[in-house]
């Protein structure tokens, strides 16, 4: 892990997506942050250690999906399918699709497998299954304000965690989508899905991958209006996120908690959030092939 000293920032955006303003400071005490996110051989040790089942490998309650195919309710997750054309973006099943068997050891369905890529970020896991590990390791899920602090890496107000540009001098410094999204990727950082962790330069604080590669679970539940109930507290501190969850976007979802630092599915054009600010509501139960986390510790026990 790395120590993350504390201090007081502008967190959220004003120039991006409306759920990231209004732009307000915050204050967080230091605290201690995984490097990396968790890889494939770090999660293996806890599933052998505990017998722990992922939500992705538990066959769906048919009293959970009223009017489901019975031929769908079967363990499995979402897994990212590159259509072969160009397709309409305002509609994400263009490009996802349920596989039936897909889950951490199976990240594109039941005929892949881990092997190889045991230094990739565990994928297709649940905030439940987050919550398990970091618990069993004795640590936390980061808070979104202590995710974004340690995102910026001392640069506070900065677009990306390592300055302004996104690609300073050419330098390529995450892993993104390269070409058109979806259909289209050339692969400039190298790259069509998931990466090695620390295969691109650390921020400020020594810390990979705050933006692209996977999306992270942190603890807070997601408000698309959060930022704005922040802004109006006279002072705030270490905040722990809103009571309840509200995103007018998904209205049917109910609960949903927030991801935070984008993924190699992130285009400009579709969602620019490799960003340190960029935040989205995810339903707690939804494991993905982009999304894992990382965790944190308190300097106090």
């Amino acid at each position: 892990m790395v120590w993350i000293p504390g201090g007081t920032f502008q967190m959220g955006s004003n120039d991006h997506y409306p759920e990231e303003r209004p732009v307000h400071r915050v204050t967080v005490d230091g605290f201690w942050m995984d490097r990396t996110p968790v890889t494939v051989a770090q999660f293996q040790p806890f599933v052998a250690a505990t017998s722990h089942v992922t939500f992705a490998e538990i066959p769906p309650n048919p009293d959970d999906y009223p009017g489901a195919k019975k031929e769908l309710l079967h363990p499995g997750s979402l897994v990212f399918v590159k259509p072969p054309n160009p397709v309409d973006l305002g509609d994400f099943h263009n490009w996802w699709r349920f596989v039936l068997g897909a889950d951490w050891r199976h990240p594109r369905g039941p005929n892949s497998t881990i092997k190889g890529r045991e230094n990739h970020p565990v994928t297709h896991v649940t905030f439940g299954d987050a919550e398990a590990f970091a618990s069993w390791a004795g640590k936390s899920l980061p808070t979104e304000a202590e995710w974004e602090f340690a995102a910026r890496g001392g640069l506070d107000g900065q677009r990306f965690a390592w300055g302004q540009e996104f690609r300073p001098a050419g330098k390529i410094m995450a892993n993104t989508w390269d070409g058109d999204f979806p259909y289209r990727n050339t692969k400039d950082d190298g790259f069509e899905r998931t990466s090695p962790v620390a295969s691109f330069p650390a921020n400020g604080y020594g810390l990979y991958d705050m933006g692209g590669n996977v999306w992270n679970w942190v603890s807070d539940l997601y408000r698309a209006d959060a930022h704005a109930l922040m802004a109006q507290e006279p002072s705030c501190h270490n905040p722990q996120g809103p009571k309840t969850s509200w995103n007018p976007g998904h209205p049917n979802q109910g609960v949903e908690r927030v991801t935070k630092g984008g993924s190699f599915l992130c285009h400009v054009s579709y969602c620019e959030s490799y960003r340190p600010a960029a935040r989205r509501g995810t339903p707690p139960d939804t494991g993905m092939s982009h999304i894992g986390f990382r965790c944190a510790k308190s300097a106090t026990p």
